[in-house]
């Protein structure tokens, strides 16, 4: 898994919500845009949680997560993670 990302959303206000953050490779279904919603935003540890486990480790938080991010779809591994 490669992730990467930035800590502006909005750089001209120094806003840290709305991250662009890009995750590569780690089996997941990728060729997608997930977006939340402004008003209530997802915490970036979700993804986190989300990463943890597809590396194998029962994780069901990370600092301030709420779950795991939803439509990050699992692809079928023909090896081991």
């Amino acid at each position: 898994m490669v992730l990467y990302g930035s800590n502006m959303g909005e750089a001209n206000i120094h806003d840290n919500t709305n991250l662009p953050i890009i995750l590569a490779g780690g089996g997941f279904k990728h060729g997608q845009h997930i977006a939340s919603n402004a008003d209530s935003n997802t915490p970036l540890c979700n993804l986190f949680v989300s990463m943890l486990r597809r590396m194998g480790i029962e994780a069901d938080a990370f600092g301030s997560s709420t779950g795991s991010i939803a439509g990050l779809n699992q692809t079928k591994s023909t090896s081991s993670p």
